[in-house]
């Protein structure tokens, strides 16, 4: 359980953690915005995030310091969280009105 909190404390979690917060702001103004505002959304979007990408990121960099021959994939997938919740921001910016060009949203 010790394993599990002190990689909880990684700069990569709090890094991710930062980023969900923002979408969640950033997804809560544009649903508010646009009058579309459902606790019910907000509650299914806070499972995904929280769980996959927060618990995932931890298991999977304590299995990494168990096999070290695998911490590639670690950062392999920090970037994907990245770039996964960047896309997300991008989204409920443009869904607030912002125009961004095609490639970068959701379709």
């Amino acid at each position: 359980m010790a394993e599990l909190i002190s990689a909880l404390g990684t700069p990569q979690i709090q890094w991710i953690v930062t980023l969900i917060g923002i979408d969640v702001v950033l997804g809560l103004v544009a649903a508010i915005m646009k009058k579309d505002f459902r606790l019910g959304k907000v509650a299914n979007f806070m499972v995904k995030p929280v769980l996959g990408y927060v618990f995932g990121f931890a298991v999977l960099t304590m299995v990494a310091q168990a096999i070290p021959s695998i911490a590639i994939v670690t950062q392999g997938a920090y970037a994907l969280i990245w770039l996964a919740l960047i896309g997300s921001i991008l989204n409920n910016i443009a869904k607030m009105g912002l125009s961004l060009p095609s490639y970068l949203l959701r379709e």
